[in-house]
């Protein structure tokens, strides 16, 4: 089936005086280092609350959630990170469209391409609104606005991307170079060229000239129009898409493109693979309070500071400390006479750095990667779509964990071959199947499972059931783990 060629007639055909419906579409996966050690490969920043009480990802699905032209969100993840970003989004009530699971990165160009697929099979004229989940944009209403008014062009079959007004001569920034205006929406501008990351003699000529603007990575345009576009400079991208959705499968909200047709897909950008190609390109400058959120020191940016110029979050003490960003999310954290730091605690890593290095964070992420430190990729605590364990004690031959499981949740029927464990129920009710035998343990009942038992925990009350599981034996890491059954779908 030729997709691109019949959705490209639809694009010359259509009438543009109607808007058609417009699909957020989230990108949210992401490494978690550059915001380490509160972010990690298990829990990246757009799961985090950083600004607000809601997340990251929770404050981006919001700000188009109850306005009638704006469909419910088309979320692109990962498979670590699924369970979190469903829970997250009924959190707030919002109900995506699909969650689309990524089995391995291939960038925004195919990413972007599968999601198109899937969306001209659910409405052939789909006006794709591509964000983004980690970035902070604290004037919603303008953004909104500007994006509908730019629909319009976007129907016509302009590919158009969201330029942020500079307010610095940032050099952390790619940037996009506007030109002569375009038809279709007031502001609207032809885009000339995409600019790598200037020096900050370039950053200041761009600042005075007017014509550059940082590139935040938001795109409005007819899913069928980058199809055609994509079908025209990148053919590879769509047919592998086309075959990771051909055979990929449904479980629920989620959907899985198939590991082998998407790995196929190049590892490239949509503005290597079509805006930098493309001559229905165009670039819509916006001032909308905008922050990529993407160092510590972007975060001390987009929050109010004290008097001494500080950013102070979680149980901080300070005494002659200026300019700085100090938070803790455990422990007291207590500083004297320091400038122009960034200090986080969490409750197994700390991070004290200048801002002027706050970029550099990955790097030291890395090499705690490289040197098989778990704290490159996961907190204490772990999350579960059942609930949460957390290493409480770690030592030879032995682990203790605190584990809770959420009010009818289960964890999978299963077996280890190199531990044993012990379960003290702390509080709740706990249904223990070991072996053949299935009982019921209350507050302070404990039971003992021997290495090699099939087992199970569930919650069968209404409360959440919080135990203690203490593990023996000779090898005691997650992959120890052979599932005979589950609910979620994991192997």
């Amino acid at each position: 089936m030729n997709v691109v060629t019949k959705h490209e007639s639809e694009i010359q055909h259509k009438d543009t005086a109607q808007v058609a419906r417009i699909y957020p579409v989230l990108l949210c996966g992401g490494s978690g280092t550059r915001l380490w050690p509160l972010s990690r490969a298990s829990y990246p920043k757009q799961l985090l609350s950083l600004i607000s009480d809601n997340t990251m990802l929770q404050e981006t699905a919001a700000r188009t959630a109850t306005y009638p032209l704006f469909a419910p969100p088309l979320v692109i993840g990962s498979e670590d990170h699924r369970f979190l970003v469903a829970e997250q989004l009924k959190d707030i009530g919002v109900e995506p469209l699909r969650i689309v699971l990524e089995p391995c990165k291939r960038n925004t160009g195919p990413a972007l391409a599968a999601a198109a697929l899937l969306l001209v099979a659910h409405d052939p004229e789909a006006i794709m609104f591509v964000q983004p989940s980690d970035h902070l944009i604290s004037d919603p209403a303008t953004f909104r606005r500007v994006v509908t008014a730019a629909a319009k062009a976007a129907a016509q079959g302009q590919i158009i991307t969201f330029g942020i007004e500079p307010t610095g001569p940032e050099t952390g920034y790619g940037y996009i170079e506007a030109g002569e205006p375009a038809d279709g929406a007031e502001g609207l501008r032809k885009l000339v060229s995409f600019v790598e990351k200037p020096d900050i003699e370039t950053a200041n000529a761009y600042l005075t000239g007017g014509r550059h603007h940082w590139n935040s990575g938001i795109f409005l345009f007819p899913a069928a129009a980058y199809l055609a576009e994509l079908d025209r400079l990148r053919p590879d991208i769509v047919e592998a898409c086309e075959g990771a959705i051909k055979n990929g499968t449904e479980d629920g909200a989620f959907f899985h493109l198939d590991e082998a047709g998407f790995a196929a897909a190049p590892d490239i950008s949509i503005d290597y693979a079509v805006m930098e190609h493309t001559d229905r390109a165009a670039v819509m400058p916006i001032d909308i309070g905008w922050n990529d959120i993407g160092s510590w020191h972007a975060l001390m940016g987009a929050q109010p500071r004290d008097e001494d110029g500080n950013v102070l979050v979680g149980d901080v003490i300070t005494d002659g400390v200026t300019n700085s960003y100090i938070r803790s999310d455990g422990q007291l954290v207590a500083t004297l006479g320091v400038d122009n730091l960034v200090v986080v605690a969490t409750d197994d890593a700390l991070l004290v750095a200048s801002r002027d290095h706050c970029a550099d964070v990955g790097r030291m992420v890395e090499t705690l990667s490289k040197s098989n430190r778990a704290e490159s990729k996961h907190h204490r605590r772990v999350y579960r779509p059942w609930g949460y364990y957390q290493t409480v004690d770690l030592g030879e031959r032995y682990q203790v964990k605190r584990i809770m499981v959420k009010p009818g949740a289960q964890l999978s029927l299963q077996m280890h071959f190199h531990r044993a464990e012990h379960w003290i129920v702390v509080s709740g009710t706990a249904r223990i199947t070991r072996g053949q035998e299935t009982k019921l343990l209350r507050e302070n009942e404990s039971t003992y499972i021997p290495q090699g038992t099939t087992h199970r925990l569930e919650n069968p009350g209404r409360l959440p059931l919080h135990l203690i599981e203490v593990q023996s034996g000779g090898y005691l890491g997650e992959d120890d783990i052979v599932r005979l059954e589950d609910s979620y779908g994991r192997h």
